[in-house]
């Protein structure tokens, strides 16, 4: 199958929601609260209304599932995931760390994926078989082979502690730097080589769309904590290859000093 049109779209997409939601940045948005408690913005809605109705121009059939407006479509073996305003916490108070995100299930599987971070206008995109690229270059992870060296980000250690209450000294243990650069800016961090892990506790299909395919093609591991590549396992563990069995260890707290 030739994913490059998939992919060209999904760039596209990804980066035209941006700019509809820096329109919003920095500009006093009115905050409202979803049922779970979440901030959503006009800027989440607008954006996401804008990727659905390209969805539906360009490829009609094809089933979507979204972070503000659920699921349209059934059956189709192709299925978008849409996230607006990944990290809507830090766009409402004007932080420049969050993406657009938006990634493509053929038969279940992430097969395209488009992150974009308006702001600071950077684009990480992948197609299986097509490379991952970062502002129109080739996007690797690193090559660091001790946790020790290793630069370790996620969203929230708190929520990660309520998970798994002594993962984050174990990590300190091992000397890694511990960093709170989260959502999917830590993705992004990792994807080029700029941070070697990045963990979250919670995280829904809409929030990991992109990155099987991304970390795929940048050479890196994306998907649970028990080592399961993957979206759709309610978490997510991102990390170089030369780490990722010594940071499985970790996570099932079974390595040493």
């Amino acid at each position: 199958m030739n994913l490059q049109p998939y992919l060209d779209f999904a760039t596209s997409l990804a980066y035209r929601a941006g700019k509809i939601t820096l329109g919003h940045f920095n500009n006093g948005v009115h905050v409202n609260t979803k049922e779970n408690n979440d901030p959503v913005t006009i800027a989440d809605h607008d954006a996401e209304k804008f990727v659905r109705s390209e969805i539906e121009r360009v490829y009609p059939g094809h089933a979507v599932v979204g972070e503000e407006f659920g699921v349209n479509g059934n059956g189709s073996p192709f299925r978008w995931t849409i996230d607006p305003i990944d990290g809507t916490k830090s766009f409402i108070r004007s932080v420049p760390l969050y993406g657009v995100l938006i990634g493509l299930e053929i038969d279940g599987v992430i097969r395209v994926g488009a992150a974009y971070y308006p702001p600071l206008d950077e684009m990480l995109c992948a197609g299986d078989g097509l490379g991952c690229w970062w502002n129109g270059r080739r996007a690797q992870v690193s090559t660091v082979q001790e946790v020790s060296a290793a630069c370790v980000v996620s969203t929230d250690f708190q929520r990660l502690a309520e998970k798994d209450p002594t993962l984050v000294e174990r990590f300190v243990q091992r000397k890694a730097l511990l960093r709170t650069w989260g959502d999917a800016y830590g993705y992004l961090l990792v994807a080029t080589g700029r941070a070697e892990v990045c963990l979250d506790p919670y995280m829904d299909v809409w929030d990991t769309g992109p990155f099987p395919a991304i970390f795929r093609e940048a050479g890196g591991y994306f998907g649970s904590w028990s080592g399961k590549e993957g979206h759709a396992h309610g978490e997510s563990l991102a990390t170089n290859a030369a780490l990722k069995p010594e940071v499985l260890k970790l996570m099932r707290g079974t390595s040493s000093p």
